[in-house]
C-alpha cells in the first residue's frame, strides 16, 4: 500500500469512528503523519532505548527479512499511552494514566508498553480487550476485509445483509429438520446466534431466543433464528450508514484539530 492509499484509508476509516458518536469537544483524534510533536517523538526515543532487539524478535517475532519499520513500530504504538505525548491536552502532566480498547491482537504492543512504563516513570496503561466478531464461516474464523463472503461491510445494503447470512452464516442446527427437532442446535458456534451476542442489547431478549423460544432444544429452526440475525444486523447497520452521511471532511477536521479539550485534570 502507498502512503497516500494509507492516509486516505486512515480518513474514512476515522470517519466511521465519528459516526459512531464522539464528541468533538471531547476527542482528539490523529495519525502519525500528521501528529507526532517533540515531547511524542521524544517518548518513542525513549522507547526505543529501554528495549532491546532481542526483545522485540521475541515479543513480535522480527525476522532479518521485515522491513527496518516494523522494528521501528511497536514504540509508535505505545507512545500515545503516555499522558506526555499530548501536551496541548494534559499541559505538563504526566501522571495522567491511560485506558486502552482493543482488540486482544493488539495485545503484545501493550504489554511491552506495561513494562516498560515504571522504566520511563509514567503509569501502566490499563486495558479493556474486545473479542473479534467471528467470519460468517464459523466461530473459530475472523472476518477479511479482502473476501466479501467472510464479512458484513458497513457499506452493505439490507438486501446483501440478508443474502451474506442466509447463504453464508455457519449454522449449529442439525442436518435435517427432524434431526433438529431431536437434538436441537449449538448456540456457542452458531454465527447468527453469535452476531445476536454482540448486537442485540437486551440481554433478557438474547437468553430467550436460547431458551425460552428454544434453539438449543430444537423448536426454533435455524432459519428463523437467522431471520432473528438479520432484523438486528440490519438495524445497526442502517442505523451507522446513516450517521455516517452526516460526517463531511470539515467535521472529521474538528476531530483533528491541535487544541485542548474540555477536560479538567
Amino acid at each position: 500500500m502507498k502512503v497516500d492509499e494509507a492516509k486516505k484509508m486512515a480518513r474514512e476509516n476515522m470517519k466511521d469512528i465519528v459516526a459512531v458518536g464522539f464528541d468533538p469537544a471531547k476527542t482528539f483524534m490523529f495519525n502519525d503523519f500528521d501528529y507526532m510533536c517533540p515531547p511524542f517523538y521524544e517518548n518513542v526515543v525513549k522507547i526505543w532505548k529501554v528495549v532491546t532487539g532481542n526483545q522485540g524478535r521475541a515479543i513480535f517475532g522480527f525476522t532479518p527479512e521485515d522491513s527496518m519499520g516494523k522494528a521501528a513500530f511497536p514504540a509508535i504504538e505505545a507512545a500515545p499511552c503516555f499522558a506526555s505525548s499530548f501536551p496541548h491536552i494534559f499541559g505538563t502532566k504526566t501522571d495522567i494514566p491511560c485506558l486502552i480498547p482493543c482488540a486482544i491482537d493488539q495485545d503484545p504492543y501493550f504489554r511491552m508498553t506495561r513494562d516498560v512504563a515504571p522504566r520511563l516513570k509514567f503509569p501502566k496503561p490499563a486495558l479493556i480487550y474486545s473479542t473479534f466478531l467471528p467470519a460468517l464461516q464459523g466461530a473459530q474464523t475472523k472476518m477479511a476485509a479482502s473476501d466479501s463472503t467472510t464479512c458484513i461491510y458497513l457499506s452493505d445494503t439490507a438486501k446483501q445483509i440478508k443474502n451474506k447470512i442466509n447463504k453464508y452464516a455457519f449454522s449449529g442446527g442439525q442436518a435435517s429438520i427432524e434431526e433438529h427437532r431431536a437434538l436441537g442446535g449449538n448456540c456457542d458456534v452458531d454465527i447468527s446466534y453469535q452476531f445476536l451476542r454482540y448486537f442485540l442489547d437486551s440481554d433478557e431478549r438474547l437468553e430467550e431466543i436460547r431458551q425460552v423460544l428454544q434453539y438449543t432444544s430444537g423448536q426454533m429452526l435455524t432459519g428463523e433464528l437467522k431471520k432473528l440475525a438479520i432484523d438486528e444486523v440490519t438495524k445497526v447497520i442502517l442505523d451507522m450508514q446513516a450517521r455516517r452521511k452526516n460526517v463531511t471532511d470539515e467535521s472529521l477536521d474538528e476531530f483533528l484539530k491541535i487544541r485542548p479539550l474540555k477536560y479538567k485534570f
